[in-house]
Parts: C-alpha cells; sequence; structure tokens
C-alpha cells in the first residue's frame, strides 16, 4: 500500500524491515511480505541500550521501553490509550493446587479495552500515524475489534473493524460502542483475514492501516513489552518458564524475542527459560505440528469456546514450533471442558476472571505439569491476555447461585449446612 501524504518517517531506532525466512531488507513502510519468497516481514532495529533507571523513570504504560520499539523518542506525541505495565500477581493460591514452587500471572485485564491487544494495537497505530494512514482497520475474533475501536476514536481517526459473525455478543458489544464500521463476515476468522488481505491494494482502502495485515510488522513488536515488563517486574531477571496461549503465535515470538534483547543488551542475565504455547484442542494447529514433530503448520477448521485462539492458519505458527523446540519447551492443548475448568480454578485460587484464552493457558499448565513436560519446582510466568467478562457464555452454564431461599433466617442456615 502507498501511504498517503506521509511525513517524514520517525521509527524510533527500527531502521528496516527485513524477511524472517530470507534475510532481505526493505525500508520501512506498510508492507509485510517479502516480494522475493513472500516470506513475513519483521522490524529491524540498531538499538542503543538504555538503563534500567531510565526505564524505569518512564511513564507506567508500554512506553517506558520506547527506546526499543518502532515508535518515535517523543513518548508525548504517541496517540492511544497508553497500555501495559500491568500487574504481575503472585499466585501461591494457584501454585499450592498445582504443586508447584513458584507462579506467577502476568494479568493483562489491566489495559483499556482488558486484553493484551491494546498494547499491539498502540504500536500499530503510531506506525499508522507515521505512513499517514487515516483509517485504522483490522480482521478480529474479538480483543484487538475492541482494541483497535478503542484506540482509533481515542486517536481521532476512522475505523473499520472486521469479525466473523458467530462472534461472542460480549466481544460485539464492547466493540460496536466506539462508533465507526463494524462488518460481520459469515466464515472464520480464517475468512475474514483472507478478505482483509485481498482488500489491501483496492482504491477503496487506499489510505488505510490493517493492523494485522499491512502494519503487521509494527503490530507485532508491541508484544514484546509482555516480556520486558515481567522481566522488570521480576527485578530484571527472567523467568525460567513461561506459557502463553497461541492463536497466530506471535505472542509467543515476540515474548522470547524480547527475552533475547533484553539479554543482548545486558538489561538482565542471560539466563535459561523454556517457552510454552497452549491452544484448545478445537483449534491446535500448532500443537499438532509439535507433537507430530514436523515443521509444517497445516491448517484447521475452528471448533472450539476458545475463540480468541481460533485462527486455523497461524501465520507465526512455524516461528513458535521453533521457539518451543530452541528453548526446550513445548506447545500443547486442551479440551474445552478443561478451559472451562482452568477458568474456574484461576477464578477461585486468584481472584482472576480469564476469558477463554487464560482457561486455556491454566489447564495447559496442568496438563505440562501432568505429563512432566514443565517442571513445578521452576519459577514460572503464565499469560492471562484478557477478561473473563468478554466471555460469560463460556461458564454461564456451570454457575450460578448455590441456593435459593425465602428471607427467612433458618433458610439461610440451612442453606449453608447449618
Amino acid at each position: 500500500m502507498t501511504a498517503v501524504d506521509a511525513p517524514a518517517l520517525d521509527f524510533g531506532p527500527a531502521t528496516h524491515l527485513t524477511c524472517r525466512a530470507c534475510g532481505e531488507q526493505y525500508p520501512l513502510g506498510a508492507a509485510y511480505a517479502c516480494i522475493e519468497c513472500f516470506g513475513p516481514l519483521e522490524v529491524g532495529y540498531q538499538l542503543a541500550t538504555p538503563t534500567r533507571e531510565q526505564i524505569a523513570a518512564g511513564p507506567p504504560s508500554i512506553w517506558r521501553y520506547a527506546s526499543l520499539l518502532p515508535v518515535p523518542a517523543d513518548i508525548a506525541e504517541l496517540p492511544g490509550l497508553h497500555p501495559g505495565y500491568t500487574k504481575l500477581v503472585r499466585a501461591d493460591n494457584l501454585a499450592r493446587a498445582l504443586g508447584m514452587r513458584r507462579l506467577w500471572v502476568k494479568d493483562d485485564t489491566g489495559n483499556p479495552t482488558h486484553s493484551f491487544k491494546d498494547r499491539v494495537v498502540a504500536v500499530a497505530l503510531s506506525a499508522a500515524r507515521q505512513l499517514g494512514l487515516r483509517t485504522l482497520s483490522c480482521a478480529s475474533t474479538g480483543n484487538l475489534a475492541n482494541a483497535v475501536a478503542a484506540a482509533a476514536a481515542r486517536a481521532g481517526m476512522d475505523h473499520v473493524v472486521v469479525i466473523p459473525a458467530d462472534l461472542e455478543s460480549g466481544k460485539v458489544i464492547t466493540t460496536a460502542v466506539y462508533g465507526g464500521s463494524l462488518v460481520a463476515v459469515q466464515g472464520t476468522y480464517d475468512d475474514v483475514n483472507r478478505l482483509c488481505s485481498e482488500l489491501i491494494g483496492d482504491p477503496l482502502t487506499s489510505s488505510w492501516g490493517f493492523v494485522n495485515v499491512n502494519l503487521r510488522p509494527y503490530y507485532a513488536e508491541g508484544s514484546k513489552s509482555l516480556g520486558y515488563e515481567v522481566a522488570e517486574q521480576l527485578g530484571w531477571r527472567l523467568p525460567q518458564q513461561v506459557v502463553i496461549p497461541v492463536a497466530s503465535g506471535s505472542l509467543l515470538t515476540k515474548v522470547d524475542k524480547a527475552f533475547r534483547e533484553l539479554g543482548t543488551l545486558g538489561l538482565v542475565e542471560a539466563t535459561p527459560y523454556r517457552v510454552f504455547g497452549a491452544q484448545a484442542t478445537g483449534c491446535s494447529p500448532v500443537a499438532q505440528a509439535f507433537r507430530a514433530g514436523i515443521d509444517v503448520v497445516r491448517p484447521v477448521k475452528p471448533q472450539t469456546i476458545a475463540k480468541s485462539l481460533a485462527i486455523g492458519n497461524p501465520a507465526d505458527g512455524p516461528y513458535a514450533l521453533d521457539v518451543a523446540r530452541r528453548t526446550g519447551g513445548a506447545i500443547a492443548d486442551v479440551s474445552d471442558e478443561e478451559v472451562v475448568a482452568g477458568i474456574r480454578l484461576l477464578a477461585e485460587t486468584e481472584g482472576i476472571f480469564a476469558e477463554t484464552a487464560g482457561g486455556v493457558t491454566v489447564a495447559t499448565l496442568q496438563h505440562l505439569l501432568a505429563t512432566g513436560q514443565l517442571d513445578p519446582g521452576a519459577e514460572t510466568v503464565v499469560y492471562n491476555t484478557g477478561d473473563g467478562l468478554k466471555t460469560l457464555d463460556a461458564v454461564a452454564s456451570q454457575v450460578g447461585p448455590t441456593a435459593t431461599i425465602a428471607p427467612s433466617l433458618e433458610e439461610f442456615r440451612a442453606a449453608l449446612g447449618g
């Protein structure tokens, strides 16, 4: 796509785009695929090392890491909702329930639209502004739709969000409330994503930034902030194990990239860590490939309640496999019944109500422990990427009043077993 009225570009430390497959380099712009081999592009940098003190003096948002992201150095000029620096919760109750020594939950429900997608959209929005794009758009399974609509509204931009028609009603409402255009497509997320890819280059969208298509290299870098924050919140050290939900696979690969960058820059000691990925069985192409010991991620048709992870043809699937294997981790999957049990376990032990993706992550943690793949004695961080208020239907049939009584003391006592 050609940028419209693009000013002089300022992407901070970012210097170019590079193909993850063949290494070919390109100028910074609204591009996402290599013209030589059709491989995916990512941002390349010339990083200067900030000090821990400089980072700590920054704002309580992802912009404290602006010097490590493809954004202008002047964070005061960055548009959007300023997400990030969410809680890292020491999960002692959950650890005891699972027989673990030290467990943390990185809880991203504290972001403006209650998911980690606010992080990636913030970086994509900055790129859109630099490239002179006037409309923000995306293909989404729900959380990204919320984040794009809210961030665009805050930045005074038009937005067009495209979703599958069978999305959870909570996510539809929490996108539509921000105005703009919300287009529901009768098909899966992969159908929606394919449609958005076809729209690239259409005259209708010449001034549009699709955050997870033509702005994807910048968008994906926002996920690095989840790695940076965990390391900083642990006292500038890396955890020994992490468990991360896998949809496209980008989040997992970028947390790994963040850990490696911090080690290279000397901000943390480059200690070993293992990366584990979590999928729902009804949409588990990456987990299937991992189990089979193959590098090819074969597309599947999603059939799971974990719709935020329901990407049947994950763009970063092969790279997620590489990370899991390189670090000695794994990628596993769990049933929808286990997902619901995972949601309830996290809520009952730590007071954190996760959406279905969080249920996938907690249930996968249990599975990895039960199968001996994850060390219960190693310090572990699990990522909760979204709020359970968005996916109430997943647990609605299993929770409710424990008793319904008349307004009398006798019946109340009886309801509590005396």
